[in-house]
């Protein structure tokens, strides 16, 4: 069992290192969008090839993956209390994830201005 744990734990750590990519190309994206709207329509271009497509299918798992075990580790990490009482983690996790889904919902909503 402790082996088995430990291999998840290796491989969420692993997924920082797409996690911190994708955050440089985050980066990338908004020194391009600064740069004027035609690098904006060339990198707009450039996301659609079928490179830039498999890139992102292939690093959405391991962003997911490691999205969800850091917000289901968020209870072990932040212990909530309310006077004696001390919050569920099932609480806890809940917030997060409807927090996650309420912003992602407003992303969402201000990209497509729906």
């Amino acid at each position: 069992m402790e082996r088995k744990q430990y291999f998840f734990f290796v491989i969420r750590e692993l997924t920082s290192i797409f996690v911190a990519g994708y955050c440089l190309f985050l980066l990338f994206i908004i020194s391009e969008i600064s740069d004027g709207q035609e690098n904006y329509t060339l990198l707009i271009l450039s996301l659609k090839s079928p490179i830039s497509l498999v890139l992102h299918f292939i690093s959405l798992p391991f962003i997911l993956y490691h999205t969800i075990t850091w917000f289901n580790l968020t209870p072990k990490i932040m212990k909530l209390q309310i006077g004696e009482e001390i919050i569920s983690e099932k609480l806890i996790v809940g917030l997060v994830y409807i927090s996650w889904g309420i912003l992602s919902l407003i992303i969402f909503w201000l990209i497509l201005g729906v």
